[in-house]
């Protein structure tokens, strides 16, 4: 018979039991005001309907990212490929210029896209949802472009690893 798990009171065994599911990483990103390119790297980015076509992402509510994000017309969303390793770290850090060393490009409309990425989606803010101590946000994607001839980027168990096909 199963035992029943143990209550959750440490964070860091829940971060380590949720690194049990191997995610990709996207990156949120869209031209400030300033023209300077805004981003973050997310793992917890999901697809969530084709019609209409809808994406979400879950943005921790103490970023201080996603408000200057949140205020822009358009949000590149770019689904990261393997050798995007730096460019994920680059795009996650707390200070400093997170497009250092990363390949991107505007749209028209402010929507940033990181070169060699395995899909482009093209988004609007379609709804947000308050969840313990982040926010679900839902993205309407206006435009998808996609090479399914790059592999992804996956993290899993805190790192970094190939997509074994096979």
């Amino acid at each position: 018979m199963l035992t029943t798990p143990p209550p959750v009171t440490d964070p860091a065994d829940l971060r380590r039991t949720f690194g049990c599911f191997p995610s990709g990483v996207a990156a949120l990103c869209a031209l400030g005001y300033d023209g300077v390119p805004v981003g973050m790297a997310v793992s917890s980015f999901t697809s969530v309907s084709l019609a209409p076509p809808l994406v979400s992402a879950c943005v921790q509510d103490t970023s201080s990212t996603w408000p200057r994000l949140r205020a822009r017309d358009r949000i590149g969303v770019s689904i990261l490929a393997e050798g995007h390793e730096d460019a994920c770290i680059a795009l996650s850090r707390k200070q400093g210029d997170r497009f250092a060393g990363v390949g991107w490009d505007a749209t028209t409309d402010g929507a940033v896209f990181v070169h060699g990425s395995t899909a482009w989606l093209d988004c609007v803010v379609h709804d947000e949802v308050a969840a313990g101590d982040h926010t679900i946000v839902v993205f309407r994607i206006e435009g998808a472009l996609a090479d399914t001839g790059i592999e992804p980027l996956v993290f899993h168990g805190s790192k970094f690893r190939p997509l074994a096909i096979g």
